[in-house]
C-alpha cells in the first residue's frame, strides 16, 4: 500500500513539475517548401500565364512541362516543342536545394528570344508577376 502511494506521489509530482515548465516559444511553422521551390513556383506561374496561356506568338511553338515537385531537389520547368511533348527540352528553368537562385539554360537562350527570357525570369524572380517590363 505504501509502495502504491509512493508511486502515485512521484507521478503526481512529475505532472505538477511538468505543468510548471514554461510553455515552448511559438516558432513559425515551416511550409515544408525549400527556397528553390518557392522561387520556382513564382516564376513558373508567371511563365505559364505570360508565355503559354496568353498565347504569346513568340512562344506559340512551345509548351511547358512542369517538374516542380521533383524529389531531386531541383524544381524546374521545361519548354519543349508544342507538337512533340516528349522532345528534347529547348529551355530549362530550374533552382536547386535551399537557394532561391534560378538557372536558365538551353538552346533558346542562344536564340534572339534568350534576352527576353532572361529579363522575364529575373523580373518574376524579383516578385513582379507582370508579363512585360514596364519603362
Amino acid at each position: 500500500m505504501i509502495k502504491n502511494r509512493t508511486i502515485a506521489l512521484i507521478a503526481a509530482s512529475g505532472f505538477a513539475l511538468a505543468s510548471c515548465q514554461s510553455s515552448p516559444k511559438s516558432t513559425p511553422v515551416p511550409s515544408g517548401k525549400s527556397a528553390a521551390l518557392l522561387a520556382m513556383e513564382q516564376v513558373a506561374i508567371s511563365a505559364h500565364k505570360c508565355w503559354i496561356a496568353s498565347k504569346d506568338p513568340a512562344f506559340k511553338q512551345y509548351q511547358m512541362a512542369n517538374e516542380l515537385n521533383s524529389f531531386s531537389g531541383q524544381p524546374r520547368f521545361l519548354l519543349v516543342p508544342a507538337k512533340h511533348y516528349g522532345g528534347k527540352p529547348l529551355l530549362v528553368v530550374q533552382a536547386q536545394g535551399n537557394s532561391s537562385h534560378i538557372d536558365v539554360f538551353g538552346p533558346l537562350m542562344n536564340d534572339p528570344l534568350g534576352a527576353r527570357i532572361s529579363s522575364d525570369v529575373a523580373r518574376w524572380q524579383a516578385g513582379n508577376p507582370a508579363c512585360a517590363a514596364t519603362a
